[in-house]
């Protein structure tokens, strides 16, 4: 059995998100300019241009890539020959809590959803933990910023409406969306489960780097259908046209009941925010 003093939970949590706010994945910075040099239209181009500008300034300057510096998700996949030593959740929030003041982030999140008083640090975290074989703990960090967060949906789908249904819903939720979410977005799907997995699953995804797809071959051939259709609504970078909607799209699915098929849409902006690490 390996121990693990929960204090190192704070000290790499607290790192995770200062690093996540300031700086992009680098699949994601590589996708933007990607489309940057096949986007025809000139006014698409421009805004990917000062996309491309904001996200090197911040890594630059250490500030954060947008002003909405997020909710705090945090995924833990704790190895079943680990103990931690202390309570993770406590450890987690105070990472979350050294993070949001010393790296002057924006503190988003309200104590109580219909008081609306701000608990001035960002805390609680989101937290989501999976036991894993192993001696080791995996970190991710996401701040999720809520203008995406918004414009997600979950919808309890028939099994009659099968593969189409799904791609239905899916786009339908994007053009719903609009500009709203601030694309060019990423969008996360998940299919099955039940109606809190499908949400789950959905949100997960987005952690996933931008080009890798669904090792299964139906759901690769989904989430590049997607993508396609989705790019041809022409909603653009910041909703002024464009071919340029969606940087990726990453299904994830699970087992779930004969008489259901749950569908969830967790949309995320350009700043597609993650890091992580193993400890």
């Amino acid at each position: 059995m390996r121990i693990i003093n929960a204090a190192l939970v704070t000290e790499t949590v607290q790192r995770l998100f200062i690093e996540a706010n300031g700086h992009l994945p680098a699949d994601v910075c590589n996708r933007i300019r990607e489309c940057r040099k096949s986007e025809p239209y000139p006014m698409a181009a421009d805004m990917l241009d000062a996309i491309i500008e904001n996200f090197e300034t911040a890594a630059e300057k250490a500030m954060p890539v947008c002003q909405d510096t997020g909710m705090a998700c945090v995924f833990l996949e704790i190895g079943q020959d680990v103990y931690i030593k202390g309570n993770v959740n406590a450890a987690v929030d105070e990472g979350v809590r050294q993070a949001y003041r010393e790296g002057c982030l924006r503190a988003s999140i309200v104590t109580d959803p219909l008081e609306r008083r701000n608990s001035g640090d960002n805390t609680p975290a989101f937290v989501y933990i999976d036991f894993v074989p192993g001696d080791r703990v995996t970190v991710t960090v996401a701040p999720k910023g809520f203008g995406s967060e918004n414009m997600s949906r979950i919808a309890m789908l028939s099994p009659s409406d099968g593969r189409d249904g799904v791609i239905a819903f899916v786009i339908d939720t994007v053009k719903k969306a609009g500009a709203n979410p601030c694309p060019p977005i990423v969008i996360g799907v998940g299919i099955g489960g039940s109606f809190d997995k499908s949400a789950l699953l959905a949100k997960k995804a987005l952690l996933r780097p931008l080009g890798i797809h669904n090792p299964n071959p139906a759901y690769a051939d989904m989430e590049k259908e997607l993508l396609e259709q989705t790019n041809a609504l022409g909603i653009g970078p910041a909703g002024f046209g464009g071919k340029t909607t969606a940087l990726f799209v990453a299904v994830e699915t699970m087992s779930t009941h004969i008489a259901g098929l749950p569908a969830a849409v967790n949309i995320n902006c350009h700043v597609s925010r993650h890091a992580g690490a193993v400890l």
